[in-house]
């Protein structure tokens, strides 16, 4: 069961995650998502629990909970969505040149 966890501390690291989720069964695997410029911590993650009762255990236990001074928001991760290519800027787009041009 792969598990979306938000509001995670900046300071909290990825073993820290893991621990906390290894106390309602194995973890497959704990990231915490980067900026890629930054390189900090954005602030949520995923966490993959190898059994999907002991998933929905530590979602249900989790969700709400204090950690490390913020409450975690832990959800099932839905599937990721097909985003357009360039960050969702249009194709073609900027100014149009005549506008700055205007003699009025």
């Amino acid at each position: 069961m792969n598990i979306y966890v938000a509001n995670i501390p900046w300071k909290a690291t990825e073993e820290q995650l893991r621990d906390l989720f290894s106390q309602y069964g194995e973890v497959s695997s704990a990231k915490i998502i980067m900026d890629k410029v930054t390189q900090r911590s954005r602030g949520f993650g995923f966490v993959e629990m190898s059994d999907d009762a002991a998933g929905r255990q530590a979602i249900a236990s989790l969700n709400g909970n204090d950690f490390l001074g913020k409450n975690l928001v832990v959800n099932e991760a839905r599937p990721r969505e097909d985003r357009p290519a360039g960050g969702g800027f249009r194709s073609g787009g900027g100014f149009r040149r005549s506008s700055f041009n205007r003699e009025d």
